[in-house]
């Protein structure tokens, strides 16, 4: 008798949607301070998950919230890259 795979489930911070971890896309905080989007979800460093068909973009992302999560001062030019990659997954859909 064969035993169902465990599908592991993260939620989005946008939304609050608890999916599995494949229909999300996860924003990495690195040990060196970068902030970069990871669509394979294997970077190093603390992670928090979005939306990947972009449908809870238009309810926006908030930077305390992100910065919460990631436990990270957000810059500036940091917080736009992520808005904007954020932004376009919902106008991509």
């Amino acid at each position: 008798m064969a035993r169902d795979r465990h599908v592991p489930l993260r939620t989005c911070i946008i939304c609050g949607t608890k999916t599995s971890k494949r229909e999300l896309i996860r924003v990495a905080a690195t040990p060196d301070g970068n902030i970069s989007m990871d669509p394979t979800a294997q970077m190093e460093g603390r992670g928090t998950y979005v939306c990947r068909d972009g449908n809870c973009a238009p309810q926006g992302l908030k930077r305390g919230r992100l910065e919460y999560m990631l436990r990270i001062k957000l810059g500036d030019d940091q917080w736009a890259k992520i808005a904007a990659y954020v932004e376009a997954l919902g106008v991509a859909v």
